[in-house]
């Protein structure tokens, strides 16, 4: 057998079962269960069985409760993200430019408006970026739908919209 996780002693085991059991989250619920059973002096081998973790996972929460008894949460409910690449203004100031044609004077395209963020804040910025912010902007890539070179406009005449009949 290995050796027992010793636990600092930041909680009591009844602290830590009260834990286990007044936690909604399900992340957080199970590294207090893991802390209660080590607590006991179960092995983490037997711990991580009877969670259905690794040992390795059980290790690290260990030494995550050792470290400050606030590391046990989940702290993905409290990350915010990265902001904003535009701020206010400069989200304005794209609109008015997506309001003209294009430099080229074509459509405008996500590659285009992530060029046109690059210029703006000195730095490359990934064309999946400037098709959210085209879409951001309430536009939508303008293209003309593609015709067949042999399209027969007789033969598709045939095959115009029309109300369905009733049965």
């Amino acid at each position: 057998m290995s050796k027992r996780i010793e636990l600092k002693a930041h909680l009591s085991t009844d602290e830590l079962y009260t834990r286990y059991r007044s936690t909604k989250d399900t992340v957080e619920r199970a590294r207090w269960q893991a802390l209660w059973m080590l607590s006991q002096g179960i092995y983490r081998e037997e711990v991580a069985q009877r969670l259905g973790y690794s040992a390795e996972w059980v290790r690290r929460v260990a030494a995550r409760y050792n470290a400050g008894v606030e590391r046990i949460a989940d702290g993905r409910h409290t990350n915010g993200g990265h902001g904003r690449l535009l701020d206010e203004e400069q989200f304005q100031a794209l609109e008015r430019a997506l309001e003209k044609p294009c430099t080229d004077g074509t459509p405008w395209s996500g590659p285009k408006v992530a060029r046109w963020m690059s210029e703006k804040l000195g730095r490359a910025v990934a064309a999946q970026r400037g098709w959210d912010y085209l879409r951001r902007a309430g536009q939508t890539p303008q293209r003309p739908r593609p015709q067949h070179q042999g399209a027969d406009p007789e033969a598709q005449s045939c095959f115009q919209a029309s109300p369905s009949p009733r049965v």
